[in-house]
């Protein structure tokens, strides 16, 4: 008999220190038969549904809530999916469920759950009949991992890289490892470390020092601790004030938990004592504009974490666009997230020009807007197919974007992309789209950390992280934490402890 699969998704990255609230209307939400569309879109719910149809499972799709990255999300978005799920749930456990597969993020905070999904696993194992079914899902690389998800859970799967162009494949690798558990009956633990250790995403990155040291090394406790069927390095999601707040490591085994515990805490040791490496803070702007005169051609990349939309910004900071007005930064370009210059450009003529203040409105952290006289070169309704359905916004959203009412501007040689959606830049179909040629620009702003690496390293002459005011700065001993464990490296010094 075909086994029986609930699944379901709950996905948001949460910025606790951003103000407002992530609501239920920023949420995209998908019912039923709605999930298995993602079936070919690149993202990790089409992987787990890819190993469903070659292993034929017969899956019960429930709920998929999901939404870019943002501020504290209020309770009801809990209450409701958890309310949604609940009644499926219950109704399929009675009927006889096999398993159960979660697409999660790992660092969703609501108003009243610092650690949503280690609740969510707890709401589900006390249904009847659901502590003696196997739970796995994929998580992403910047969980903050909490002790209940690893008692709670028999099989969650981090992605290995960042940009997160894996997304896909560890959502597979998690469902390959649920199907074996549905078929052996086999029921892993998982072992958890976690040295006291927070990162700004910026010190993150897999292709660099200490996450690429730590993944290299967390594939050799997979293939030489016996029993160990998956070693996750979480880097954390230092913007979410939580007690579990940072760098963590977790075995799903079946061998001897001691001995993939002792493999765990090699890593821990490593990384407290290569601890600086992960604590990259970003050089002034300004130190910058002296290596821009260096080059003849570019793209060059201003790169500026403080504002980073992935990270949950809002994505409409004004330092490098007020930076490339004021030095004259001709033939350069940088997108902003500004829905009210958006609908003040509605309904005028291209080439038309008027003054707008663009941009600081949405974040006190980010600056005032900036007044400019500008012309209006073209709208759009900002809907966009990725080029590369691997990629990070694909482990977000799956093959397409939408950016909503888009307008392009331009001041002197500075080009501006205005979204009414706050959009990572992760694709360079977002310029493409709107008839920008990136490879044809000097200079572009990009709103990112690590995650914009995949798709702009290819193209960019040279790069350049800066620092920019805005509520994502890489400096966290800037940040008003209250939750997060103490001591902690970089907010204390942990030498002695």
């Amino acid at each position: 008999m075909n086994p029986r699969v609930l699944l379901a998704g709950l996905f948001h990255e949460t910025h606790t220190f951003l103000d407002g609230r992530t609501t239920l209307a920023d949420f995209q939400v998908r019912r039923g038969a709605e999930l298995l569309a993602a079936v070919g879109d690149g993202s990790p719910l089409a992987g787990v549904l890819e190993v469903a149809d070659a292993r034929d499972w017969s899956v019960v799709p429930t709920v998929d809530y999901r939404a870019t990255p943002g501020a504290t999300v209020e309770d009801r978005v809990f209450d409701e999916f958890w309310r949604e799920l609940r009644e499926h749930a219950e109704a399929e456990l009675a009927r006889g469920l096999q398993g159960i597969f979660l697409v999660l993020h790992g660092a969703m905070v609501c108003e009243s759950q610092r650690d949503v999904e280690g609740e969510l696993l707890a709401r589900l194992r006390a249904l009847p009949g659901a502590s003696k079914i196997p739970l796995c899902g994929v998580i992403d690389l910047h969980a903050n991992f909490s002790r209940r998800m690893a008692e709670l859970s028999d099989g969650l799967v981090a992605y290995r890289e960042n940009p997160h162009a894996d997304a896909h494949a560890a959502a597979m690798d998690a469902a390959q490892l649920l199907h074996r558990l549905l078929h052996s009956g086999e029921r892993p633990i998982t072992v958890w470390e976690c040295p006291p250790l927070v990162w700004p995403p910026t010190g993150t990155g897999t292709a660099d020092d200490p996450m690429r040291w730590l993944e290299a090394a967390s594939r050799e406790i997979e293939t030489d601790i016996e029993g160990v069927l998956a070693a996750n390095v979480l880097a954390g999601f230092s913007f979410a004030d939580t007690p579990d707040t940072g760098v963590s490591f977790t075995a799903v085994t079946l061998g001897d938990p001691a001995a993939a515990r002792e493999g765990l805490r090699q890593l821990a040791v490593w990384a407290r004592d290569n601890r600086e490496m992960g604590n990259r803070v970003d050089p002034p702007l300004e130190s910058i504009l002296p290596k821009l005169t260096e080059h003849r051609e570019g793209p060059v990349l201003l790169v500026e974490p403080a504002d980073n939309i992935g990270g949950g910004a809002p994505g409409d900071g004004t330092g490098v666009l007020e930076f490339l007005v004021r030095n004259r930064i001709e033939c350069s370009a940088v997108c902003l997230c500004d829905p009210q210059a958006v609908a003040a450009l509605a309904g005028r003529s291209h080439g038309e020009k008027l003054t707008l203040p663009i941009g600081g409105k949405a974040s006190t952290l980010g600056g005032p807007p900036l007044v400019l006289e500008v012309e209006l070169i073209s709208q759009s309704d900002g809907r966009f197919e990725l080029e590369d359905v691997h990629s990070h916004l694909a482990s977000m959203c799956g093959a397409r974007f939408d950016m909503g009412c888009s307008a392009v501007v331009r001041h002197a040689g500075v080009t501006v992309l205005l979204t009414s959606r706050k959009t990572p830049p992760f694709d360079l179909g977002q310029w493409r789209s709107q008839g920008i040629e990136p490879t044809q620009l000097f200079v572009i702003g990009v709103k990112a950390a690590v995650a914009h690496r995949r798709a702009y390293d290819p193209i960019a002459k040279a790069s350049y992280t800066v620092d920019t005011p805005g509520p994502c700065s890489s400096n966290l001993r800037a940040l008003p934490y209250r939750h997060i464990r103490r001591p902690v490296f970089p907010l204390d010094d942990i030498l002695n402890q």
